[in-house]
């Protein structure tokens, strides 16, 4: 009798173990599906709700949150007016992902922000923002491109800190990979320096920000991603910014990338001609 009883007490046994087992692992399922939620409404809230735009430039962005929900946080973009009418323009990625990369990726924003309104030069505002971010010891950092535009000479300042280059292209058919030299990202040594690139755009074309979400999967490497979106720009250099940020925006589906990804796209007119 007892050993007709065995197996049924260890089925039982097993149902308890294998119940509470479950329990936990849902517990623990909800547990991260509200952390990632907040964090992409975190992300969401934070980033701007329009971009900035004058006669003869036009902007768009686009943001994709990870496909697998795991890695939702760090991407950011921005634009903002500057004093004496020029326009500044961002775009970065924390390291880390979840609740705290999206709140460390909003104190970069605010300090860009901060920064650019009383120093003009994108290099020396990412100096002092690097400096800014290391006294807070949030221990993360991020990487980011700065731009500045002005309207008055219709020139293109950009500074680097450990960011993918930019993408660009003309209405005439030229097209690249911006080789501008970069510098650390923010967060991880003080007194970093950052060189500026300048740019004046005498030809129509199109200026492409992207994270490296957009580029860069497990078997795709940056190089071939980026090559990949400037042929995209090549060809879509005349479309709506709209239309361009959500072409470039489909390279990420061909990645196979985790990641989130941002996109930011500045399209411009030839400079006016110098009297």
């Amino acid at each position: 009798m007892n050993r007709r009883r065995a197996p049924h007490a260890a089925s039982a046994e097993l149902l308890h173990t294998l119940g509470r087992l479950t329990a936990q692992a849902r517990e623990g399922a909800e547990l991260h599906h509200a952390r990632v939620e907040l964090a992409e409404v975190l992300q969401r809230e934070m980033l701007p709700a329009a971009l900035p735009v004058l006669p003869g430039l036009r902007t768009a962005a686009r943001y994709a949150p990870a496909r697998d929900g795991l890695d939702i946080g760090g991407d950011w973009y921005d634009g903002f007016r500057l004093p004496e009418g020029a326009l500044a323009f961002s775009i970065g990625d924390v390291q880390g992902h979840d609740v705290e990369a999206a709140a460390f990726m909003g104190q970069v924003r605010i300090c860009l922000r901060a920064v650019s309104a009383i120093v003009d030069d994108p290099g020396e505002v990412l100096s002092r923002a690097n400096d800014v971010l290391l006294s807070m010891d949030a221990r993360l950092f991020a990487t980011c491109t700065l731009l500045r535009f002005d309207p008055d000479t219709w020139e293109m300042e950009t500074a680097r800190a450990g960011h993918v280059p930019a993408v660009w292209a003309t209405a005439d058919g030229r097209y690249g990979i911006a080789d501008d030299e970069g510098g650390l990202p923010l967060g991880l040594l003080p007194g970093a320096g950052y060189a500026v690139t300048r740019h004046r755009l005498t030809e129509a074309g199109a200026f492409v920000l992207v994270t490296d979400g957009v580029v860069e999967g497990p078997p795709f490497p940056l190089d071939e991603g980026l090559r990949r979106v400037a042929r995209v720009v090549r060809e879509g250099v005349t479309a709506e910014p709209e239309e361009l940020a959500a072409e470039v925006m489909k390279v990420a589906d061909s990645t196979g990338h985790a990641d989130d990804a941002a996109v930011l796209v500045i399209r411009h007119d030839a400079a006016p001609a110098e009297p």
